[in-house]
């Protein structure tokens, strides 16, 4: 029974297309590690947030009832997303509940979403709708005036929705909009402005409370010595530096070790160190997947696992070789030859892997996201190939057995067939292979996956090319916020990146965690984390030593911590536009369309303006078609002789003449009646 339910599951017959699908779960479709979720606590109840996010599907559904071009709903003139329906989603949640509105928002997104794949009759209507969601959120965010309550409340607390009757996880705008891949949320300046405070550690998990943030209180302080705190590390800056700087020694190491081969296959200090790295790096994945699931596996995961297997493939064999007696050179040099083979081919992948430490650079963030998309539609091309690959492969073996009833040309089969898929086929080796029919059917093979599947291929890199550098900063802005989630969403209590974790592992956490005191091993971490990171601690101390002046001057000046004064702005305060009379001028000049958005102008009145604005240019068209038509008439008056006229003059004079005798006769025969009839008409005339 339960074999037949997961075919039935793999079919998609275990359940009818409405049924709530638990893959949707927000804890299980979360993009980012979350190991510490169990300690957090919705900042409003979750029958409450639900009930706030059922209002907003309501007001999603009577505002977008039909499908209509996305430019309707996305253009800062549209008329579907007005002033109204920010008014009624910002009152979705009323007073007191109102910071969790953008959060509903996002859970209406998903929603959407959802339904647009298990409704395909409406997928259009419905994905219309989820943009619809993000857009109202993105005006929502933009529009907050008190930053405070933007960061703190809305884009920082976490909230909870009630599925089959039990609270999510609970999680914060931040993290649900990475979790969703909503750019123009990301792309919001609320949203960048918060991600760029916890990127320099403005803003920290509070110790007590890992679900509140904090403000870091020494950020205005501009003493050196207040800056040389260890947890300082936990800033995803000063981590990300550390990685790097962490990545360029361990290429330096693989770089002396390949320059230095040792014949007699004893390990040096460079080899040491690099296998010791390998053994920090290994040790922080394995960690990753324990502490967040499979989920967390991903293309650099994948990337990693493959290099570090085959420096630990070197590694053993280099084992194997060292055991080997001195007098038996000859299997010594072997495996020693082995090792440094594996060695040798992994170099690509650590040059490869510095791309993973430079994605906080604008350049390589956006083709990296360019990369992983490209690996993405690289599934439909290999799944296709997988099926084509294999049936033809049974082709050749059956044709090979069927010539002597022996299956002896596997290995020439096998390179023919990926000689023809890098595009260098070789038909010579056919001609004698069960003419004719192998080589027709090699030439269907090569037609097949040269000219149709790399096509395809092509297509496929093509597409995702464009979808991505046509919105590339906002690819970028996304990237950047995962990653800086990465390190805050769910940090370790002590920072050690590797492979200071062996240091962690072996001589903090299993000799002294499970007995010590709590307090006692916390100042031993930091002692430790004080030593290690001394030199990045006296750095960094500078840098805030020097952010700090810059915050105490931007204070000073009326302005945001993070600001910073441009060219155009050094001489801005020494103009009076109001006194010299530039502003009026400016106000004046200012179109309608400007006014009614910066909330000078009313909708209705803007409506009514239009109105006038478009009478008074169907009145000049017509007056301009009056004026042709005129002049068209006068023209062939003049066109006309003179005697025309005079004849056409004469024409009309007689037939008036005729008119009125016929009227005189008629009315001689109409009797008194009709006298009287002519009587009437004639007073009213």
């Amino acid at each position: 029974m339960a074999r037949f339910g997961a075919f039935s599951r793999l079919l998609g017959l275990d359940r009818p297309p409405h049924r709530h699908d638990h893959w949707w779960h927000e804890h299980r479709r979360q993009l980012l590690p979350s190991y510490r979720d169990d300690f957090y606590v919705s900042a409003i109840p979750a029958e409450t947030v639900t009930e706030i996010a059922l209002r907003i599907r309501h007001l999603i559904e009577k505002c977008v009832p039909i499908e209509l071009p996305v430019e309707k709903i996305t253009s800062p003139t549209s008329k579907i997303i007005t002033k109204k329906v920010l008014k009624a989603a910002k009152e979705a949640g009323g007073k007191e509940h109102r910071s969790c509105v953008v959060y509903c928002l996002l859970v209406n997104k998903r929603w959407w979403k959802h339904q647009a794949q298990v409704e395909l009759w409406d997928a259009d209507l419905h994905a219309l709708r989820a943009v619809a969601c993000e857009v109202i959120a993105k005006q929502i965010i933009e529009t907050e005036e008190d930053t405070n309550f933007l960061l703190h409340e809305v884009l920082l607390k976490r909230y909870s929705i009630m599925i089959d009757n039990k609270p999510t996880k609970p999680s914060n705008v931040i993290e649900k909009a990475v979790d969703l891949h909503a750019l123009r949320v990301i792309g919001s300046s609320g949203y960048q402005k918060c991600i760029n405070y916890l990127w320099r550690g403005w803003l920290v998990q509070d110790e007590n409370d890992p679900s509140t943030f904090v403000e870091y209180r020494d950020k205005d302080n501009t003493s050196f010595w207040s800056h040389l705190d260890p947890d300082r590390m936990r800033a995803p800056m000063y981590q990300n530096w550390t990685q790097m700087l962490i990545s360029f020694v361990y290429l330096v190491l693989y770089t002396l070790a390949m320059n230095s081969v040792n014949p007699g296959g004893h390990l040096d200090v460079v080899e040491g160190l690099l296998y010791a790295f390998t053994l920090g790096f290994m040790c922080d994945e394995f960690a990753k997947v324990w502490k967040a699931g499979p989920a967390i596996i991903g293309f650099w995961s994948a990337f990693n696992s493959i290099l570090y297997g085959l420096l630990t493939t070197s590694l053993v064999f280099r084992v194997i070789a060292f055991s080997h007696d001195s007098s038996d050179v000859d299997w010594r040099q072997h495996y020693n030859i082995l090792s440094y083979n594996f060695l040798a081919v992994s170099a690509p992948m650590f040059w490869l892997r510095i791309l993973l430490y430079l994605d906080s650079f604008r350049f390589f963030g956006a083709m990296l996201v360019v990369l992983k998309v490209m690996m993405k539609e690289s599934i439909i091309f290999f799944a296709l190939l997988l099926v084509i690959i294999v049936g033809f492969l049974q082709a050749f073996l059956g044709l090979d057995q069927a010539d002597d009833q022996v299956v002896e040309d596997t290995m020439f089969i096998v390179q023919s067939m990926a000689n023809a898929l890098m595009q260098s086929p070789d038909f010579s080796g056919f001609e004698k292979f069960n003419h004719p029919f192998g080589l027709l059917l090699y030439y269907c093979f090569t037609f097949v996956v040269m000219v149709i599947l790399l096509n395809i291929l092509i297509a496929l890199y093509n597409s995702a090319y464009e979808d991505i550098y046509d919105n590339a900063n906002d690819e970028y802005l996304g990237m950047f916020a995962q990653k800086t989630m990465q390190f805050v969403r769910a940090p370790d209590e002590n920072v050690f990146i590797p492979p200071f974790n062996l240091i962690e592992i072996f001589l903090l956490a299993l000799p002294l965690e499970w007995w010590m005191n709590k307090t006692t091993y916390e100042k031993i971490n930091d002692w430790c984390m004080a030593t290690i990171y001394s030199p990045l601690l006296l750095v960094s101390a500078f840098i805030e030593v020097k952010t700090a002046q810059e915050i105490r001057a931007n204070r000073a000046r009326g302005d945001g911590d993070d600001d910073s004064v441009e060219e155009w702005e050094q001489r801005m305060g020494d103009l009076d536009f109001e006194a010299d009379g530039w502003a009026r001028r400016v106000e004046n000049a200012k179109s309608q369309l400007v006014k009614m958005q910066e909330g000078e102008v009313d909708e209705e009145e803007e409506n009514e303006e239009m109105e006038i604005g478009k009478l008074r240019e169907e009145v000049k068209e017509l007056k301009g078609l009056l004026g042709e038509l005129m002049g068209m008439m006068q023209k062939e008056r003049e066109g006309k002789g003179k005697e025309a006229v005079k004849n056409e003059n004469q024409e009309v004079e007689s037939q008036v003449v005729d008119s009125q005798a016929t009227q005189i006769a008629g009315d001689g025969d109409g009797g008194q009646s009709s006298s009287s009839s002519s009587s009437s008409s004639s007073d009213g005339k």
